[in-house]
């Protein structure tokens, strides 16, 4: 049956920056789609609430506290998995921070915080992921969160458009390189999608109204968009698919 191939039943997911927004909507659609899920966020709180949740759902669910900074702590936050687990069988990779300023308002410490997650965290944790994957026979799925960002320019976001061009062309690279150990590498790039880190485009009217017109659908996300994508793509439904970026985006990118 079609369905079955959705199932993520005795997988080992971990998903980064799952204490709210996109990751938090993506670590539960992948418990409920079976899978065992290891939320990581710097705010343990948040996540203790995410697992308290699942929890009373019967869903599996092991919260994780890590600065997705440190290579050091995302060499621990692997271990724990895999000692723990036993195996990792996806990899969310969704933390992100995103200073909006304009280019010519950037500091070297603003350039340093960014590239240290969207980039440096993201790469690291991909690696030390795809190790464990590596030794499995059955390889592993490594879901990248990318952006509408990585090609289309936005205003007062410079570093971040940078970045998330740099976790698309990333994302092309390490399926090439990881494709022979059975490692599918792909991402999603969101629109424009009501979370924290969009707060303030929520409460500018006028530039709320502006990105409107340039989406067809003529509304924004919310994190549970995503959702079904990110099943998809963490599931055996997507097993010739690999390298590329899957926009959820109401149409913006191809308007």
């Amino acid at each position: 049956m079609i369905l079955d191939k959705f199932r993520l039943d005795n997988k080992v997911a971990i998903v980064t920056g799952a204490s709210r927004g996109i990751g938090r909507a993506i670590a539960v659609a992948l418990a409920e789609a079976g899978a065992n899920t290891v939320p990581v966020a710097r705010d343990i709180s948040k996540l203790n609430e995410l697992a308290e949740e699942l929890s009373s759902r019967n869903l599996k669910c092991i919260p994780y506290k890590a600065d997705l900074s440190s290579v050091s702590n995302i060499k621990q936050m692997v271990d724990f998995v895999k000692k723990e687990c036993g195996r990792i069988d996806i990899l969310v990779n969704n933390a992100a921070v995103n200073v909006r300023k304009p280019a010519f308002s950037v500091t070297e410490d603003d350039w340093e915080k960014q590239m240290a997650v969207n980039m440096k965290g993201l790469f690291f944790t991909a690696q030390q992921a795809a190790m464990v994957m590596k030794e499995q026979a059955e390889g592993g799925k490594i879901i990248n969160i990318d952006s509408t960002g990585s090609v289309i320019g936005l205003e007062n976001q410079i570093m971040y458009c940078g970045t998330k061009g740099g976790v698309s062309q990333m994302t092309k690279a390490m399926a090439v390189e990881w494709a022979k150990y059975n490692i599918y590498v792909t991402a999603i790039g969101p629109g424009l999608t009501k979370t924290s880190l969009t707060e303030r485009v929520f409460t500018d009217k006028e530039l709320l109204n502006k990105r409107l017109q340039s989406i067809p659908l003529r509304r924004t996300a919310v994190p549970e968009d995503m959702q079904g994508v990110a099943v998809f793509l963490a599931s055996e439904a997507s097993n010739y698919i690999t390298g590329h970026t899957i926009y959820v985006d109401g149409g913006w990118v191809i308007s």
